[in-house]
């Protein structure tokens, strides 16, 4: 009997891989979306004028959930590379990059620091083109399932840098504060 792994072995120790972390990644964005209070709904954001190219509120959700779980399937491919040359570094990047995307809802919507997020969202594409190129030269289909992110990625980058051009104050922003100026 030979010592390597049948293709059946291999596909399975992948599914065990993806069945880790895809649920995490997804659940893990979901959680920092929802701790930030996240999209519309969100008095501050609805209060905020909003470039033309703005999407509903729907697509956001159904995009972020389907980047995810790309992101996880290729999360696993990389982590089912045992061996790989580059596997340490690729898995630092993906983890750098993951760990500033969950970060970026909370400092945008939470704190409103549209600029920040704006400095905060160029760094994560960044990262998330150097750690594409890691996973071309390990597992080319796990820097294919990247490429929707990288996309996306530059699209919120345009929507967070309108937002800050609209919005020069948007810090200050607080939507339904009462007041006692009279208006004349």
């Amino acid at each position: 009997m030979s010592g390597l792994a049948s293709r059946s072995q291999l596909r399975m120790s992948f599914a065990r891989y993806a069945l880790v972390t895809v649920p995490l990644v997804l659940l893990l964005g979901i959680l920092s979306g929802r701790a930030a209070g996240s999209g519309y709904g969100n008095p501050w954001f609805d209060a905020l004028i909003k470039p033309g190219i703005m999407p509903p509120g729907w697509v956001f959700a159904v995009t972020w959930t389907i980047l995810y779980i790309l992101l996880g399937f290729a999360l696993a491919a990389i982590l089912h590379a045992r061996g790989a040359r580059g596997r340490g570094a690729a898995l630092a990047l993906f983890g750098a990059q993951l760990l500033l995307n969950f970060a970026w809802s909370p400092l945008f919507f939470a704190f409103h620091k549209v600029e920040a997020a704006l400095v905060l969202i160029v760094a994560i594409l960044a990262l998330s083109v150097a750690t594409t190129f890691l996973f071309a030269a390990i597992r080319k289909g796990a820097a294919l399932l990247m490429l929707p992110y990288l996309g996306w990625l530059c699209f919120a980058a345009v929507l967070t840098a309108d937002i800050n051009a609209l919005n020069p104050q948007a810090e200050t922003l607080v939507p339904g504060e009462a007041s006692a100026d009279i208006a004349l």
